[in-house]
């Protein structure tokens, strides 16, 4: 495929270097195939505030603006009556919905389908955090396998009926999750990241891996990762899967397990250069930091890795001054860069080849693309494949982008913007409705499928759900519509990982905190809609 001219995007492109390491193998086959993709990490009871800062001045431009992961939801109306630490209360609490209103979450669900229309999706279920956790904690997942839906936070993993949202089984953890990927294996296994130690001064120790099968919530292998390899702390740790593997990123860590026995591959890329996180799925992509770089040369790249071997099969350099945001997709890759700051900095859009040379810089103009980042809420960080925003149809050679939202009444509202990958020329632009923002999550059928979110309370008879658009534009039109009887409480999911299939959605929250312990025990933290 012949390259376009340059554009004014982010700089003049970068030409790859090939696998100096190796010859270029062939891509292993993801759980999920083509992402899109969005972190992680927990806290377990860590200082909250602290992870603005901390990231900024550690992590420096590995942001995330990820690709993303959407799963399958779904199920009969329900909630969970067995939490595995608190007693579930009779009159929680339903945020965004009113302080008088005191239900279970399957009362809940009852009177808000009492009052949906026709045509309007169903509630299938409502869970509640249930859990008392030290000032607040990340809610990792969710990751789906069978008709099991689970999620990690603080010391347990959950796995819950896609069905009616019933707990299945729960494993309980010696020490608080601090990572994991975004994605399983295609067979439904998860490898977690655990702190060593728990006391409050040790927030650097996440060095324990521990495998665990989704569909029967069994815990498999698990080891200690020997920091004295690279002398790092292992406190913001980014972790992905691809294939077989799964790999620990993050501070210089650079390391490779096998999930199905345990079996460490390699503990670090060849060369100088350090890794500052790795995205997977059918591809897997790390982003590097080179800083002994001479003078003017780039100083980030990004590597397409063979995650069994470690070997660099190609090198694309980035621009000097730029950082890498994240991977909106691994296959084709199109990568999200930022200068300047994480608030006020500069992003740019570098869609690549399969041999790592660039293919396009779309140039969104006047509008500026912004991803939806759940990540960035969990205290401990996240993973280079979280966000939600944008998605790839190979198809049709289109990139969907989601751009900056706007202020609108009470609420926010923005646009989607589809690119042409092979020229980076933009085609069209559609507007979300007012006071409603669209999200792309993923292409299916030659459309792209968008989280539309709720309107402000004002708007009344309207709800959020989800969105299609064709590939030549136009008016979006619904897929799935979330009850207006649900908004308020649709509303109180604030920037939560929304996955959609099988014309079903589900959102989780992927920090849960309260200012009282009855409000974080009752505080709703997954939602699910569809016939």
């Amino acid at each position: 495929m012949s390259q376009p001219p340059p554009q004014q995007g982010f700089g003049a492109p970068y030409e790859p270097r090939p696998g100096v390491y190796g010859d270029p193998g062939q891509p292993q086959p993801g759980p999920y195939g083509q992402p899109p993709q969005p972190p992680n990490r927990p806290s377990g009871g860590r200082s909250r505030g602290r992870l603005v800062g901390l990231v900024a001045a550690v992590l420096a431009g590995v942001l995330v603006v990820g690709a993303g992961v959407w799963f399958v939801a779904g199920g009969d109306g329900g909630s969970d009556d067995k939490k595995p630490v608190a007693k579930e209360s009779t009159a929680p609490k339903q945020p965004g919905a009113g302080s008088d209103r005191k239900k279970t979450p399957a009362a809940e669900a009852a009177e808000i389908n009492e009052g949906r229309e026709e045509g309007e999706a169903k509630v299938r279920w409502i869970q509640k955090n249930g859990v008392d956790v030290p000032l607040g904690a990340s809610a990792l997942g969710p990751w789906i396998t069978g008709g099991i839906v689970a999620k990690a936070m603080y010391r347990t993993v959950s796995g819950y009926s896609l069905e009616d949202g019933s707990r299945k089984w729960s494993l309980r953890l010696p020490a608080d999750v601090c990572a994991a990927p975004t994605r399983p294996t295609a067979d439904g296994k998860i490898v977690i990241g655990l702190l060593t130690d728990t006391s409050a001064d040790a927030e650097e120790n996440c060095d324990k891996l521990q495998m665990i099968d989704l569909a029967t919530g069994e815990a498999g292998w698990s080891v200690t990762i020997d920091r004295a390899v690279n002398n790092d702390m292992l406190r913001y740790v980014i972790m992905a899967i691809s294939g077989d593997v799964v790999t620990i990123g993050g501070l210089g860590r650079a390391a490779a397990y096998r999930v199905s026995d345990g079996k460490r591959l390699w503990d670090k890329l060849p060369g100088p250069c350090e890794v500052e996180g790795f995205a997977g799925g059918s591809v897997m992509l790390a982003s590097v930091d080179c800083p002994a770089q001479p003078k003017g040369e780039a100083g980030k790249e990004v590597r397409r890795i063979d995650p069994v071997t470690g070997r660099t099969l190609w090198t694309y350099e980035v621009r000097k001054d730029w950082n890498v945001d994240a991977f909106y997709s691994v296959d084709p890759p199109v990568i999200f860069l930022r200068n300047g700051p994480l608030v006020g900095g500069t992003s740019a859009i570098a869609v690549l080849n399969d041999d790592g040379t660039i293919r396009s810089q779309p140039v969104p103009g006047g509008d500026a693309p912004e991803g939806l980042c759940p990540g960035k809420e969990r205290e401990l960080g996240w993973n280079l494949d979280i966000c939600m925003g944008a998605a790839v149809d190979t198809d049709t050679d289109t990139l969907y982008v989601a751009t900056k939202r706007r202020p609108a009444g009470g609420s926010f509202a923005n646009d989607v913007i589809a690119f042409d990958m092979n020229t980076g020329e933009k085609r069209w632009k559609a507007p979300s409705p007012a006071t409603q923002t669209l999200m792309p999550l993923r292409v299916e059928d030659g459309k792209v499928l968008m989280y539309l979110s709720p309107p402000d309370p004002k708007t009344k008879d309207v709800g959020g759900g989800i969105m299609a658009l064709g590939p030549r534009g136009g008016t979006p039109r619904p897929v799935l519509r979330h009850p207006a009887s649900a908004a308020a409480t649709e509303r109180a999911f604030d920037e939560a990982i929304v996955v959609h299939t099988d014309g079903r959605s589900l959102l989780m929250l992927p920090q849960v905190s309260g200012d009282t312990d009855e409000e974080e025990l009752e505080l709703r933290t997954m939602i699910a809609f569809g016939d």
